[in-house]
């Protein structure tokens, strides 16, 4: 990726390149961890090395394989032994603190076993953006009281038993919060677009995807039918010449006009941290008279003055989005999540989504969780505590990306971002940081290939407004320390400096920003 500053000053976003020589040495690293599996594997295959992972049994040789050994080469190899990274189990609250269940191997991650220790750490990892992820308060309160009138679950899909009256109600609220007539709720994010997207565009439709759009959205277009190109992140040239090339070419064999065409954005995108340029899509939409669908799942709530996401970021008519989406999994602290669109198009959508007619309705106290979060955000309850947590949020965010670039570190994406992500590069560097991390105290998200491209494994840090200056400050020291013994400050544009000769620049940068 290159740095792009050219934006303008509302749409200010960094990029850094990869340094050369960080670029080979990443490729060295991947190849050598690729030799000795290839070297462990044929160790396994000739009995040398026990292996605990599935096999085919001898008896079934003859027929399909159920598992393709080389599909799981890298889970074999790679992951297995870096395992105790991922998958902590907690046992509280991911609040800015949460407390992790220890575990040990005695096995290289084959197995886990309890150490029957709990530890407490400052949380960087959950998207509690806004902090409703509480144990108590009125949130909470509200919650438990819905079950003793709700129960858990309504046992039913929302076509049939599964609708209440807490639903309705937060259909009504979602609705009145982003500006549409209508709205429709779902218990589970990832289903809300997996579910829907089938049910706007069809075969002889043209949906044009952005690189970075999330997994779920990219099933969505699979499964709905309809043709999909792909244009490069925010590069809204490409995105003009698909539009206006598909346009002249029409389907594909016949040349007939395609019957609708979808651009499909997402607000933030939290691998990189980035936003949609959407002033720029939307002009591009208007031009060439498409519909245009925006997943708001890491912005709602976490962007914009009053929590309105990346349409009151920018200071866009909410009318020029077509079909609104997002979840209620991160600002709000509950789950599921929500799609906000003219009533024709919600109605349409009642009628035929699979999620609404096959899946299970949200859960009532969760519903709860999400008509008293988002009211506290509207004012409507817990007077100005919505707007605190709005402003706790982006100065927390603006700070902590601000130091670590400071400090040396490469780290992508806007300012705005609630996420900030950071450039490890060398798969060893994956599961060192994150341990080092975990000695220091702090927990975090470590991410590398396949789930990132080769050389652009990062460790992501998730803030949130209930994070305080304390908590800020250990995680930015850690992070010194660790980018010290780890040689992690890569940063071209930045000189490396220590987390303790920034505290001047630190406490003038708070203040600046309360």
């Amino acid at each position: 990726m290159s740095e792009d500053d050219s934006m303008g000053a509302d749409f200010q976003e960094s990029f850094e390149p990869t340094p050369f020589w960080t670029a080979v040495t990443t490729y060295l690293g991947y190849s050598l961890l690729f030799l000795f599996g290839k070297l462990r594997d044929l160790m396994r295959k000739n009995n040398i090395e026990k292996s605990k992972m599935p096999r085919e049994s001898p008896k079934m040789m003859n027929f399909p394989p159920l598992y393709r050994d080389f599909e799981s080469f890298f889970t074999r190899n790679l992951y297995r032994r870096i395992r105790d990274c991922w998958n902590r189990p907690i046992c509280s609250v991911p609040a800015n603190k949460l407390t992790l269940v220890e575990r040990a191997s005695d096995d290289y991650g084959w197995t886990f076993k309890k150490t029957g220790e709990k530890k407490e750490y400052i949380n960087l990892g959950s998207y509690n953006y806004l902090g409703f992820a509480e144990k108590e308060g009125p949130c909470a309160e509200e919650s438990i009281k819905a079950i003793s009138q709700y129960g858990i679950s309504t046992c039913s899909s929302r076509s049939e038993g599964g609708t209440s009256t807490v639903h309705k109600e937060l259909e009504s609220l979602v609705a009145d919060f982003v500006g549409k007539e209508a709205s429709m709720v779902f218990g589970m994010g990832f289903a809300t677009n997996s579910t829907n997207i089938p049910v706007l565009m069809q075969k002889g439709c043209l949906i044009l995807s952005d690189e970075l759009n999330h997994t779920s959205l990219v099933l969505g277009c699979r499964l709905s039918g309809a043709s999909i190109k792909v244009f490069r992140h925010n590069d809204m040239e490409h995105l003009e010449s698909i539009l206006r090339q598909s346009i002249i070419e029409g389907q594909p064999r016949t040349g007939r006009t395609w019957k609708k065409i979808m651009i499909i954005v997402e607000g933030v995108y939290s691998m990189e941290g980035s936003l949609v340029n959407l002033p720029a899509v939307i002009a591009l939409k208007k031009k060439y008279k498409a519909y245009l669908y925006l997943d708001e799942a890491h912005s709602i709530g976490a962007l914009g003055k009053t929590g309105r996401g990346v349409v009151e970021h920018f200071g866009c008519d909410v009318n020029d989005v077509d079909i609104m989406m997002g979840t209620f999994t991160k600002s709000f602290g509950a789950a599921g999540g929500y799609i906000a669109a003219d009533k024709s198009v919600i109605s349409a959508l009642r009628a035929y989504s699979h999620g609404q007619r096959y899946a299970t309705s949200m859960s009532p106290p969760v519903a709860q969780q999400v008509l008293s979060s988002m009211g506290t955000i509207m004012g409507k309850q817990n007077g100005d505590d919505g707007v605190r947590r709005i402003k706790s949020l982006a100065r927390n965010a603006s700070y902590f990306r601000q130091l670590a670039q400071q400090m040396g570190f490469i780290v992508y994406g806007n300012n705005a971002s609630p996420v900030v992500p950071m450039l490890i590069f060398h798969p060893a560097k994956i599961a060192a940081i994150s341990r080092l991390f975990k000695e220091r105290g702090v927990a975090v998200v470590v991410v590398g290939y396949p789930a990132t491209p080769i050389v652009e494994s990062r460790v992501r840090f998730c803030l949130s407004a209930s994070h305080t200056r304390e908590d800020l400050d250990h995680t930015l020291n850690a992070l010194d320390e660790v980018g010290n013994i780890l040689l992690l400050k890569y940063s071209q544009r930045f000189k490396a400096q220590a987390f303790e000769d920034l505290k001047q620049t630190a406490d003038e940068l708070w203040e600046k920003l309360s």
